[in-house]
């Protein structure tokens, strides 16, 4: 059954469950007699990502007289609870959300103060932006990044870069690991997340611009470049370099880093707090990208709207434009552990382990680093949202799946996953 039939196939239950929201009041904030908001209410969904919004939010109480009443939702069914919140006038005051939805979108406040005060350095690549409005702030970005057994390179005596301004090449990196996984006797140079998000950052350090939304709407035919990284990539999964079986059969490749029979792992900073506390048997190591292009995949960790909910919407706008204001925003990630969305910040994480800290310092000089063309991903992701559009299902894994297992070549691949992704747009 496809998405869309699901979807109307529960329109009834999401309507029936929209009247007892109202019933019961879901979101909005307390209102004093004089008309002055005494109370508003930020949704969010986090696993630990909590305190440094609970902590400026009793901040946000002593300065302005407004509660914030932060409410941690769960994660499965938070974008249909904010639907039904929408269709039952009860949305919360300020929220952050995985992204936009066209049934509330048209609900959301222009923060383009915040997002366009100077002295918060807000890069406004990465604002949500429609008409002039800027609809969205993220409160964190997400990047792609290499991770290396340290312990091994030690092991075998081979250097590595620990600067992204002097990163190495693919091509120095692979020779590298493969020179520590014969010294050693390793199993694999690398293992690479099983993503079409991860891919992206390869074809980008590879000098090509990957699959990207022309000006008719449409994802258009990727330019060589890219097709000989998918070409290179393929030539990778040669069970040496990379074990075929992460990309054709789903063996987990955090397993098999954490396993310490692999040199080096590609994936990202969401990483970074499991191996601070989940790998005691050997050194790891964050490192930088390598190139010969300076990318990375940067993607959003929340978009933060304010809801346009009468009386309380200038308490709400007060409390997003408190939070990105620069020394708030400083505490905030700090206490989250977020890799920032404003610039110039001297960062201090609460992390224990030196190679976490390390790694974070890592990817925030790499994020400054990293050519334009890293954020287009989820730029375009935005575009098609504001469009009433979505890609629901990308076809990037299979369709490389069947590349690296040999049943098509590489021009039937990229012509798949284009044909794949434009059909879901019409």
């Amino acid at each position: 059954m496809s998405t869309s039939l699901r979807r109307w196939r529960w329109l009834p239950v999401v309507v029936v469950a929209a009247v007892a929201l109202a019933a019961c009041g879901g979101g909005s904030g307390d209102d004093s007699a004089s008309g002055g908001a005494k109370k508003i209410t930020f949704w969010l969904s986090t696993a630990a990502q909590i305190q440094g919004y609970t902590d400026l939010a009793k901040e946000f109480e002593a300065k302005e007289g407004v509660k914030v009443e932060v409410v941690n939702q769960p994660y499965d069914g938070y974008q249909d609870k904010l639907r039904q919140s929408a269709q039952a006038n009860s949305l919360p005051d300020v929220a952050s959300v995985p992204s936009l939805d066209t049934i509330w979108i048209n609900k959301l406040q222009d923060l383009s103060a915040t997002a366009n005060n100077d002295a918060n350095k807000i890069r406004k690549d990465l604002v949500t932006e429609q008409d002039g409005k800027v609809l969205a702030i993220p409160s964190d970005l997400t990047a792609a990044g290499l991770f290396i057994n340290k312990s091994l390179f030690t092991k075998a005596g081979v250097p590595f870069p620990t600067d992204p301004a002097k990163t190495w090449t693919w091509d120095e990196f692979l020779a590298a690991a493969t020179k520590v996984r014969t010294a050693t006797k390793a199993k694999y140079d690398l293992v690479y997340d099983n993503s079409a998000a991860r891919i992206r950052g390869f074809i980008y350090n590879n000098g090509g611009k990957g699959f990207q939304l022309g000006d008719d709407g449409k994802y258009q035919k990727p330019d060589d470049a890219t097709v000989a990284a998918l070409t290179k990539f393929k030539a990778m999964n040669d069970d040496k370099v990379m074990p075929k079986s992460v990309w054709t059969s789903g063996a987990d490749p955090n397993a098999l880093f954490k396993s310490g029979q692999v040199v080096a792992y590609y994936s990202g900073v969401w990483q970074v707090p499991d191996f601070a506390d989940g790998i005691t048997g050997f050194e790891w190591a964050s490192v930088p990208t390598p190139g010969p292009v300076q990318a990375t995949d940067i993607n959003l960790g929340g978009k933060v709207v304010a809801f346009n909910n009468d009386k309380t919407a200038s308490a709400a706008k007060k409390w997003v434009d408190f939070l990105f204001q620069k020394e708030n925003y400083t505490k905030l990630a700090q206490s989250n552990g977020y890799l920032s969305v404003e610039s110039g910040l001297a960062l201090k994480y609460p992390f224990k382990s030196p190679a976490a800290l390390a790694a974070f310092d890592l990817y925030n000089k790499e994020i400054e680093l990293a050519d334009p063309i890293s954020a287009s991903g989820q730029a375009a992701g935005t575009k098609l949202i504001l469009e009433g559009k979505a890609v629901q299902d990308d076809p990037t894994k299979p369709e490389m799946a069947k590349f690296i297992n040999g049943e098509q070549d590489v021009q039937k691949t990229v012509d798949n996953i284009v044909n794949g992704l434009n059909s879901q747009l019409s």
